[in-house]
Order: structure tokens, then C-alpha cells, then sequence
């Protein structure tokens, strides 16, 4: 059996292994970090042979951590990411290189429309109907974008909103909210396979998913990393945030919004964030929170997202893909159907 993980910010790590009497056997881990002492490698082998294979992620990187000599060295790569790559080669999960991707970038469509298209596409990837899918939005009217899971009257101020002619919706994913002002933000949607995801925890799937805007965004001259759960933030702040929504089918739905020209005054005057939140990231102003592209880069949005689209093409071989009239039309009866309703926004009060 053979698995690799590309560390997100880090190195590939490699390893093969066999299955004998329910254990791991002949492991032996490869890859172009860097380690220190040398011989360490031989305890990490050693480490992991005869672990059972049903061993998680956790136990398995306990097992590594704990054989590996006092002061080592592992550089680009940590025990969890070892641990990683196992779970995937033990459920043979196949790599970005694997598929066949697709890159859209249509024309604007209401909020509530784009929502409804993350919806229809996930679903349709999961059930073999179309390629992955890399998604760049465009929308015509201003909006808040709230979780599924968020209070909307905690959240929003609906003065604040009015005042500033933002409507307010709600999308499938959890998460906090975005604020969607005219060429404010630049938004992304992954819709992938969950074998593609396959025997990483939750929360290094996000990171996973993430690791490519993450090379666009270094290209472009930002020091990007990746913050724990679901934060792109550079030197001086956050960037952006991600969030996911996994269907029944087998589709994953992976999405990320990263500031662009962001009014932190507005942010404040439409966003109910609270102070335990602010105070959680380090900082006691939203505004001074956010850290938008351009200020960073000098660029216009479309040679930000343009950067984005020969990023991703580069590194997976994605060609240009559209919208299909089909897919918008289940999209618009979804949006009367859920997206416009009520009973929808209200979900949670």
C-alpha cells in the first residue's frame, strides 16, 4: 500500500506499507523533509510497524513521537503528518493528480444564487455527474452571508444592513459570517470528492484544501499560513476564512472568502462580532482584524483571481469548465425553494 500527504506550508511525505494479521508491517516512511538524526527515520519505521491498521491519528503519531530520541529534529513534516499519510495509504485515497479539474468562472449571480450553485454542484460531483470543480463567485447585489449554524439576529444588525443596502442569507456550510460588498472580497468553492479527503482529520482536510491559494498567495508576494481551524492570515492579520459542508453522497463542499478592499468600519456597523471572539484572535478591533489584498498586493481583484485560476491550473492541470443550463436550473428552483425563504433564513432565529 502506498500513501502520501503534502504537508500544507510544508513537505510530501511518502510511505509504504503491507497488511498482515491486522497490523501494519514493512513500513517504511520516504518523502523530501528534513530530519535530524539521521537515524531517527529507522525509529519511526520501527515506530509504526506492527501497529493495528484501524490505529487513528492520533494513536499513530503518539506512537511516532514517543519512539523518536531526545532533541529530534523534524523539519517540513510533524508525527501527525506521517500518521496522515498511513490513514490514506490503509483506505487507498487517491491525490489532486488523480482527477480531472475544472476551473468556472461565470458571470455575477445573485448571493442566493451562488449558494444554491455550491449546493447543486457538491451534489453533482458526488454522485459522478461532474468533475471537481474549482468555482471562482461573482455576484451582482451586496449581502451578508451568514453560517447554517449562527444566530441571525446575534449576528447581524439589521439596521447596520439596511443602512448600508446589504441583504442578508444563509449558506449550507457552518462557519461566521461574510461580509459580500461589491469587489470587496474574492470568493472560491471546491467541489471534490470526500475520497479525495480520505483518512485526514477534519481539520487538516481544511488546511489540505487550502494549501494551493496558499502558493497564489505567495506568489503575489504575501507570507501566507495557514491558522488552525479554518483562517488564511497574513503578517498583519487575517486574510480569509474557510468553511465546509460534507453531503451524504460523497460530495465535499470546501469554500474560503479572502478580503480584497474591506471597509472595516462597515464590517463593525452591519457584523454583530463579538468582543470574546475578537479577544480569542489576538486583537480588540474588527477592522484592524482584517488584512485585505490589495493593500498587500497593489493588484486589481481580476489579476488577484486571475493569479488564483493559473495557480490551480498549473499545479492540477485543471481546464476551463462553465456552468452547464441544467445546473443553473436546478440552482434557481433551489433558490425558491430554500435559499429565498424565510423558513430558511430563520432557521436559527
Amino acid at each position: 500500500m502506498h500513501g502520501e500527504y503534502k504537508v500544507p506550508g510544508g513537505k510530501l511525505v511518502v510511505v509504504d506499507l503491507e497488511e498482515r494479521d491486522g497490523r501494519i508491517a514493512g513500513f517504511h516512511l520516504a518523502g523530501d523533509f528534513f530530519l535530524e538524526p539521521d537515524d531517527a527515520l529507522d525509529d519511526i519505521d520501527a515506530a509504526v510497524n506492527g501497529l493495528p491498521v484501524e490505529s487513528d491519528v492520533p494513536t499513530i503519531a503518539a506512537a511516532i513521537r514517543a519512539a523518536l530520541p531526545e532533541g529530534a529534529q523534524l523539519l517540513g513534516f510533524t508525527p501527525e503528518s506521517v500518521a496522515t499519510a498511513i490513514r490514506r495509504a490503509l483506505v487507498t485515497a487517491p491525490g489532486w493528480g488523480d482527477f480531472e479539474w475544472e476551473v468556472v468562472h461565470d458571470a455575477p449571480v445573485s448571493p442566493r444564487m451562488n449558494l444554491a450553485l455550491d449546493e447543486v454542484l457538491t451534489a453533482r460531483v458526488g454522485a459522478g455527474l461532474r468533475k471537481p470543480t474549482l468555482r471562482l463567485w461573482e455576484w451582482n447585489e451586496n449581502a451578508v452571508v451568514i453560517g447554517s449554524f449562527q444566530s441571525l439576529r446575534n449576528e447581524v444588525d439589521a439596521e447596520g444592513a439596511a443602512k448600508h443596502g446589504f441583504d442578508v442569507v444563509r449558506r449550507i456550510s457552518g462557519g461566521g459570517a461574510m461580509l459580500m460588498a461589491a469587489n470587496s472580497i474574492v470568493t472560491y468553492s471546491l467541489y471534490v470528492p470526500a475520497s479525495l479527503v480520505a483518512g485526514m482529520t477534519f481539520a487538516d482536510s481544511y488546511a489540505f484544501l487550502d494549501d494551493w491559494v496558499l502558493q497564489a498567495l505567495r506568489s503575489l508576494g504575501i507570507d501566507a499560513v495557514y491558522q488552525p481551524l479554518n483562517d488564511i492570515a497574513g503578517p498583519h492579520g487575517k486574510i480569509g476564512g474557510a468553511a465546509q459542508k460534507r453531503l451524504a453522497n460523497g460530495g465535499v463542499l470546501h469554500h474560503a472568502t479572502l478580503s480584497y478592499d474591506m471597509d472595516g468600519q462597515v464590517l463593525t456597523e452591519v457584523l454583530r462580532i463579538g468582543r470574546e471572539k475578537l479577544s480569542d484572535k489576538g486583537t480588540v478591533s474588527a477592522a484592524k482584524r482584517v488584512d485585505p489584498l490589495r493593500s498587500q498586493t497593489g493588484l486589481a481583484r481580476d489579476a488577484v483571481i486571475q493569479r488564483f485560476i493559473d495557480t490551480f491550473t498549473t499545479l492540477y492541470g485543471a481546464t476551463t469548465g462553465h456552468i452547464t443550463e441544467e445546473e443553473y436550473a436546478e440552482a434557481e428552483a433551489l433558490v425558491t425553494s430554500k435559499f429565498a425563504t424565510d423558513a430558511w433564513l430563520q432557521r436559527v432565529p
